[in-house]
């Protein structure tokens, strides 16, 4: 197991990327914070998932756009498990429309949830980190924050932002032993992906060079990878899931 004894943290983690990563972190031995806002009885599914493969998990409820609430999820971490060895902020939402009929609220909710909130839990997580002088920060970006989107301005904006957050950190924690990362996932298998109608998913493979949307699994595969001490010396890089999409 790579991450026998470990400790992570996962926002979003109650469905989707986020219920994968977790599920593949605990496989591979990390005791995992299962983090959601809204769905508590799905949280607590992927906690029992964990159980029943012999793993660690608690689910623990917190809006991560706010900062008071970001802070207390990292306290209910270290209560519980004393330390926080990886983060992998994952939660995230989508407001689509057209600039000219996006509101200043849907705007404001996509920074605030997909951009801020990885902030705010960074700021929480980094002291622990540090006293123990080594730590995995692995950001869920997005192909969208490389390529743009029609009707994905707020949403583009956030995920570019977050490449940039990632950049700077590796920079500011490189020497502390802490490995920023992002992924940037493209078209994957999730309920929002499933709501899409036929012709546009049509549409979209056409568009990704291995012609087939991904699975969550793949992504988290890579995250274990960058939690994993096999990346010890991979920092500030962004690394794409996305079928070559952004070639």
């Amino acid at each position: 197991m790579k991450l026998k004894g470990k400790v992570a943290v996962v926002t979003g983690a109650s469905r989707g990327i986020g219920k994968a990563i977790a599920l593949k972190l605990a496989e591979e031995g990390a005791k995992v914070v299962v983090n959601y806002n809204s769905s508590e009885e799905e949280a607590q599914k992927v906690v029992n998932a964990i159980l029943e493969i012999g793993g660690e998990g608690i689910a623990v409820k917190g809006n991560i756009a706010d900062y008071n609430q970001s802070q207390q999820l990292i306290e209910k971490t270290l209560e519980e498990f004393q330390r926080v060895d990886i983060l992998v902020n994952n939660a995230g939402i989508t407001r689509d429309n057209l600039l000219l009929r996006m509101s200043e609220e849907d705007f404001d909710q996509v920074i605030d949830v997909n951009l801020k909130g990885y902030f705010n839990c960074t700021k929480a997580v980094i002291r622990p980190m540090l006293k123990n002088k080594k730590g995995k920060i692995i950001n869920i970006t997005s192909v969208i924050g490389i390529t743009g989107n029609t009707g994905q301005s707020n949403y583009a904006a956030a995920k570019a932002g977050v490449i940039g957050f990632t950049k700077s950190l590796a920079k500011e924690l490189g020497g502390k032993g802490i490995n920023v990362n992002a992924v940037a996932p493209g078209f994957i298998q999730t309920d929002m992906t499933d709501k899409l109608p036929e012709e546009i998913k049509r549409k979209i493979g056409e568009n990704i060079p291995l012609k087939t949307f991904g699975k969550p699994e793949d992504v988290a595969k890579l995250v274990v990878f960058l939690a994993s001490s096999d990346s010890d010396y991979i920092t500030g890089q962004i690394i794409g899931v996305d079928g070559g999409l952004a070639l």
